[in-house]
Parts: C-alpha cells; structure tokens; sequence
C-alpha cells in the first residue's frame, strides 16, 4: 500500500516539473486546449464562488487569510486586491514562484500577500479564515480527516474546503480516466464522500453554513464553509 508520505513526494515533484507547466496554463490566461479549459473555468468559478462569499459578507478589509494549496495565487491574488492579509502556501517551489510573480504584476505596493513553499502539515499560526481549494484531491480519506482537522486548529472563524465528491457517477468518470485527462496522469485522485467530510469538520467543532457545487465535463468540486460552533 503507498503511503501519504508517497503521495506527497509523487505531488510535489509532479508540480514541481511536468505538472506545473500544465496547471500554470490552466491556471492562467493564455492557449489550451478544450479539455485544459474546461478545467480552468471549472477551478475559476469555484474561486469566484469564494470571492463572492467574501464580498457578501463585506468584512474583508484587513481580514486575516490563510490560502492553503494556493497554486499560482489564482484565489490569492484577488483576495489581497480586495484588502485582506493574504498568506498563501503550496507544495511547489515554482508554483510559488509564479505566485510571486503574478502578484507583483497587478498588485499595489501596499497590497499585504505572502507566499511560502511549504506542506499543508506544517503550516501554523492563527487566522480569520482559512482556505483549501482543490487540494484534498491528493489526501486518501483517513488522511484527509486529518489534514481538515489541522487546517481547523489554524482558523478563528472560518475554514472553507473544496473537494471532488464521490459518488457512483463520478467514480465511473474517474475509473475510464476523464478525472485527470492526458497522456501523463503522475498524480492519485481521491474522491471524498461529502458525509465524511462533514463529518470531520463536525468531529472538530465545526458547522457547515453555505455551500456551493462546480461540474463541467472534467472538472466537479463541492465547496463548503465552515463556521465554529458556539461553546
């Protein structure tokens, strides 16, 4: 059986080499093909939908975030524009490095963002909210229990997951390969039951308040935010 060490070492090394030049066109705005851009606009509106949360809520101005699994700062980015202190981590050494990048091209000086190459294990500190889009794909179920109660233990308000749901359909789709197309598929795919997911936030004081699902033909993802549980 891999372990969740492999998985990890498969992950960043795939982000780090053949991966990042796939996700970081996926991820940007120039050429790809008709699958690389459902994806994208697959991922973007999950993004949106967690921009949209922040703007209803109208608090974002100096609002602590923690953007765990940040990629390319695709969520980072927007939400330092719009004024919160953004702290944005990945896997990949480059996908840091182009977050850097980008975040330097469109955002003003005084725009607070930071972003570190780290595992999602040992990020620490305390903030307003905490993200994780897209990243629970890669942790198998017992493990993915784990890492939401470790993202939980770093958020005072807030946690807000995505993860790609599993359900007969979805498991056929992944079975015939339409889950990661293409002819390099260097990463495990873990779908996650959303009960089991709602139960690990519960088992850690947590309570889900909004919800919001993405499906295109590649690219499905359930989306929750969680708030704490009055004592």
């Amino acid at each position: 059986m891999t372990s969740a060490t492999d998985d990890k070492t498969i992950v960043r090394d795939y982000f780090n080499a053949q991966g990042f030049d796939r996700w970081s066109r996926i991820y940007g705005d120039g050429q790809v093909n008709k699958v690389q851009r459902d994806i994208r606009e697959g991922h973007q509106q999950t993004v949106d939908h967690v921009l949209y949360w922040f703007k209803q809520d109208g608090n974002t101005q100096g609002l602590t975030v923690c953007d765990a699994g940040c990629g390319v700062g695709s969520l980072s980015i927007p939400l330092a524009a719009m004024g919160a202190q953004v702290s944005g981590s990945d896997i990949s050494e480059k996908m840091v490095e182009e977050a850097n990048y980008r975040a330097k091209e469109v955002l003003p000086e005084d725009a607070v963002i930071t972003f570190d190459a780290q595992d999602l294990e040992t990020l620490d500190g305390s903030y307003h909210t905490v993200i994780c889009l897209d990243v629970l794909i890669h942790y198998p179920q017992a493990k993915a229990g784990e890492m939401i109660a470790h993202l939980g233990s770093l958020a005072e308000e807030r946690l807000i997951l995505s993860f790609a749901p599993k359900n007969p359909f979805y498991v056929m789709l992944k079975r015939i390969g339409d889950f990661f197309p293409g002819p390099s598929k260097a990463t495990r795919a873990y779908l996650h039951r959303e009960a089991d997911v709602r139960a690990a936030l519960k088992a850690n004081g947590w309570e889900v308040k909004r919800k919001e699902f993405t499906a295109s033909q590649f690219y499905f993802s359930r989306l929750l935010e969680a708030v704490k549980v009055s004592d």
